[in-house]
């Protein structure tokens, strides 16, 4: 139980509180630089603060026991937006400046015989705010993370959908995204979608992920932003300024799930980022037919399993791109390498059916090798160009036969 003169002690300090505060602010303005160019109306939530502080330790001192909780709660009377005002360093700043005011002033307003005792709790008192302080930012921060975890899994969501507009941009550039929002035209966007880490599957109900945070570490190390979420079993990244996705993902392979790991087409900026990501999503789809895929492989490099797996886009990109450029002219490219992929690739079976020398079936084969960058000696690659062949026959059948 206190004592009467220590009653009588924390009487005296309690009418002290008014010039206190008012020194404080004072010196606030006097030492601090940043502090004077606030708005009036954060300068007066900094002075409520301070203000509230110093009321707060005089309870303190009159009963440490009645009022332990007391320096944790002396933020209660700053709004929510305080933490993003200031830093924690500017507060602590401002605590060590009111407490250095404090010391400095009580000499004049206290009895000498209080100065050192008060002087001593003032000490104790400070510690106790600044782990306060520091309890304050650590939750803003964590409701931040939170939230922008949420974010972040939104806009990957937006742009899987295929629902990206204005506001996608925006809330990119809110979470520090600076590659492929168009700003440059040199930056460029690929979306990465595999099977998420068997620890991450069902996803922490705040959002977050460690895989994801790690993710993003790496792909900053690599060169290139990174927005992140798991859905469901996958692993979903959009890669900012990915000029190379490929030697990016590599890095980035070890985050993700066992299984393959699919790279959409590179696109202009993230408004595109809709056509990387349905391209990579129907990859990581349909490669399971081809068991000896590369980790991490191209979606343009599945094009015939995404064709043969119902996908509309590979399909037409294969006719438009492989079987139509083979049809210009007198169609003898065309008819070489169907021809060439009827006779089991034998060169000679190829010339005898054409009536034309081998190397003459060399020489049109490395055409079409140049002209869609298929090379039909290749195993891999002749399975492309047939299957391109087959789908520009169905979908442009007036071109093969012109009694139609």
């Amino acid at each position: 139980m206190a004592t009467k003169a220590h009653l009588a002690r924390a009487d005296r300090l309690q009418l002290a509180t008014g010039a206190l505060a008012t020194a404080a602010m004072a010196a606030m303005d006097a030492k601090l630089p940043w502090f004077g160019k606030l708005s009036a109306q954060d300068r007066s939530w900094i002075g409520l603060v301070a203000q509230s502080g110093i009321s707060a330790f005089v309870d303190w001192f009159r009963d440490p026991e009645a009022h332990s909780s007391m320096p944790t709660r002396i933020f209660g009377s700053a709004p929510r937006e305080f933490t993003r005002v200031i830093s924690l360093h500017q507060t602590v700043d401002l605590v060590r400046t009111t407490i250095e005011t404090i010391e400095n002033t009580i000499g004049t307003l206290l009895p000498p015989a209080d100065v050192p005792i008060v002087h001593e709790a003032i000490q104790r008192y400070a510690r106790e705010v600044a782990f306060a302080a520091a309890t304050v930012y650590a939750q803003a921060a964590e409701m931040r993370g939170a939230w922008d975890a949420r974010l972040e899994a939104l806009l990957v969501d937006s742009v899987i959908r295929g629902e990206t507009d204005e506001s996608v941009r925006s809330r990119a550039s809110a979470l520090g995204w600076t590659g492929g929002i168009g700003t440059t035209g040199s930056a460029e966007v690929a979306v990465v979608v595999g099977r998420a880490p068997a620890a991450e599957t069902p996803p922490p109900a705040n959002g977050g992920s460690n895989v994801v945070d790690m993710v993003r570490h790496a792909a900053r190390e690599a060169g290139a932003d990174a927005l992140c979420a798991v859905q469901g079993d996958r692993l979903v990244v959009v890669l900012g300024g990915a000029g190379k996705p490929v030697e990016i993902v590599q890095k980035l392979a070890r985050w993700f799930g066992p299984g393959p790991i699919v790279v959409g087409p590179v696109v202009k900026d993230l408004m595109a980022a809709v056509t990387s990501a349905r391209a990579a999503v129907a990859g990581l789809r349909a490669v399971a037919a081809w068991p000896d895929a590369p980790r991490p492989v191209q979606a343009d490099e599945l094009l015939p399993e995404r064709s043969l797996s119902g996908d509309g886009h590979a399909r037409r990109q294969l006719a438009n791109e492989v079987y139509a450029p083979l049809t210009a002219g007198d169609g003898a490219l065309l008819d070489t390498v169907s021809a060439y992929l009827d006779s089991g690739g034998s060169i000679e079976a190829t010339g005898r059916a054409l009536f034309v020398h081998a190397n003459t079936v060399r020489y049109r084969l490395k055409r079409v090798a140049d002209l869609t960058g298929y090379n039909p000696l290749n195993p891999r690659d002749s399975f492309t160009l047939r299957v391109a062949l087959t789908l520009g026959r169905l979908l442009n059948p007036e071109a093969n036969n012109p009694a139609l």
